[in-house]
């Protein structure tokens, strides 16, 4: 079976990317019996990855979709007849798009496999898009792609759920299949690596720091971990701690809210003590989350929520909010908290800095959940669904 995926997201340094790079190379492991075309634009590059059984075809486009189906832009017409044109110039027995964010039609009688993350753009559109008119491009580029799809797919039951919900689909028209962190993150025995790791950040071993990672958009709900924060800090037993944040927000094509983060920060007279780091590669941030005294993912709402499953694969305890899909993904291996509740936040963080014990419990809990997930069963089910629809 010739299996097409759509890999324009390859490069893409949030979610999106980290899903269409893991799902794909292990889609090509466990796939020993299908050929993969993989659909690429001008700017796509793969790096080091062979993704041996993978062919690589590029459309001729002339601007990456990361930076073209960004929230304050969209693709052009012809940019995305490229890909639909390249697309058809090839058998094609299912085509997969790992993110509706790059979808594009294909115009011949192939199967289609559509990924929508979750809702966020339809149920918190002022969070994630600038204007009016990204909203408008953003909807109906899904309404065409769910359309044209024989099976959408997301990564929680939560995010099914939504999905049905608002877009008014059947139970069997949405299958989920879940993430999982990588091979890059587990447990760091060599102190002195993650000694090096810190010092590249301002940080030492000795110090205990928060973490987050992720992106800086508004519906992350930073501003409130930020609050959190400072109520923590007014209390002495804890003012040594840090804040650290890691996301691109330089460069980052989603709509972000970083300039009122850096501005809250500087009016709250923070300081050196919360830390932006920008984007990090793997390594630096299995250091980090090997580190931290608490992982803090306060999203209003989350898809899946990776990070806390990276975290939580590194050892680090996880304080969540109990919104969208976090309850599901930590089962009990983590703290919860309201989103909307800055104070219980705080309350949450103290309660879980003051307690060694019950940190070694949501550790050791959160190692468990963690190897719950895993890519190759993941890929496995997606071959499989591919497998069905042909069958």
């Amino acid at each position: 079976m010739n299996i097409g995926i759509d890999i324009s997201t390859w490069n893409n340094r949030r979610g999106f990317g980290r899903f269409t790079r893991e799902i794909v190379r292990s889609m090509i492991k466990a796939g020993t019996g299908h050929d993969y075309l993989l659909f690429g634009d001008s700017a796509t590059l793969l790096g080091e990855d062979s993704l041996d059984r993978g062919h690589i075809i590029r459309a001729p486009t002339e601007q990456a979709v990361v930076e073209a189906a960004s929230a304050s832009g969209h693709r052009s017409l012809r940019d995305i007849w490229a890909m639909t044109r390249e697309v058809a110039r090839h058998d094609v027995d299912v085509m997969f798009f790992p993110a509706v964010y790059s979808y594009f039609p294909v115009l011949n009688k192939t199967k289609i496999i559509l990924t929508i993350h979750d809702m966020i753009p339809d149920l918190y559109p002022e969070k994630v898009f600038p204007n009016a008119r990204c909203r408008t491009f953003w909807r109906l580029k899904q309404m065409v792609g769910i359309w044209q799809s024989s099976v959408v797919l997301t990564v929680s039951q939560h995010s099914k759920d939504q999905i049905m919900q608002h877009c008014r689909l059947a139970d069997g028209q949405v299958h989920v299949i879940y993430e999982a962190a990588g091979s890059a993150f587990h447990i760091m025995n060599d102190r002195a690596a993650v000694h090096s790791i810190l010092q590249r950040y301002g940080l030492t071993l000795a110090e205990r720091f928060l973490l987050y990672v992720g992106g800086m958009s508004p519906h992350k709900n930073l501003a409130a971990l930020i609050r959190a924060y400072l109520e923590l800090l007014d209390d002495p037993g804890f003012a040594d701690v840090k804040l650290v944040l890691v996301g691109e927000y330089l460069a980052d094509a989603f709509y972000s809210d970083y300039p009122a983060l850096r501005q809250l920060v500087l009016q709250s007279r923070l300081g050196d003590r919360v830390t932006f780091t920008g984007f990090i590669d793997d390594v630096d941030l299995a250091g980090l989350y090997n580190a931290t005294a608490c992982f803090v993912l306060p999203s209003l709402v989350e898809g899946f929520g990776l990070p806390a499953v990276e975290a939580m694969a590194c050892g680090a305890a996880v304080v969540a909010s109990r919104a969208g899909s976090l309850p599901e993904i930590l089962d009990g291996a983590g703290r919860l908290f309201d989103p909307a509740d800055h104070r219980e936040l705080a309350a949450t963080l103290k309660g879980v800095l003051s307690d060694e014990a019950l940190r070694q419990t949501m550790r050791t809990r959160g190692l468990v959940r963690a190897k719950r997930f895993g890519w190759q069963q993941t890929a496995e089910q997606l071959n499989c669904l591919c497998e069905s629809l042909v069958s």
